[in-house]
């Protein structure tokens, strides 16, 4: 599947600019805090999925809140790769055959190497990584973009009234 990104990197540089304005913050400021948000949110996806709960019969949380969930994630993996200077037009994934569970492990694995080495092959491997776990939950890219500008509205409304 390719998900084509131009659009939604620029709204999130739009978002990023005024909570830059509104916090007085710099990517530089806020590099290892989005690093973490990113991790906390592909923890908070993983929790809707209840992929890992092996333990309970209860099913995943609804549809729109695990793509909430997602769309979480994906703003802080797009100011990231802004803040690197990425210019990522789209991203081509392909199924793994793993399961959701080790996807998500293998995600924060990635996203712990791009920390390490901000570069742009750890960059795309951790992104694709995290679509990828879209995908096998059966969600289309449309359902994701359609979700990521739900949150971006949300989330211009919370700039906007101090949250």
């Amino acid at each position: 599947m390719i998900c084509d990104l131009i659009d939604l990197y620029q709204k999130q540089r739009e978002l990023d600019e005024e909570i830059a304005v509104n916090h007085g913050v710099t990517y530089a400021s806020t590099r290892n805090k989005r690093t973490l948000a990113l991790l906390v949110e592909l923890g908070e996806f993983a929790n809707a999925t209840r992929t890992f709960k092996y333990w309970s019969n209860k099913p995943s949380e609804s549809k729109e809140r695990v793509l909430d969930e997602f769309a979480d994630g994906l703003h802080f993996l797009l100011s990231l790769g802004i803040d690197q200077g990425f210019d990522v037009k789209n991203i081509e994934v392909e199924d793994d055959n793993s399961s959701l569970t080790d996807n998500l492990l293998m995600t924060y694995e990635l996203t712990s190497k791009f920390y390490s080495e901000q570069n742009l092959s750890n960059y795309l491997e951790a992104f694709k990584s995290y679509l990828r776990a879209l995908f096998k939950l059966g969600f289309s890219w449309s359902e994701a973009k359609d979700a990521y500008y739900k949150k971006l509205k949300e989330n211009h409304v919370r700039q906007e009234t101090n949250y």
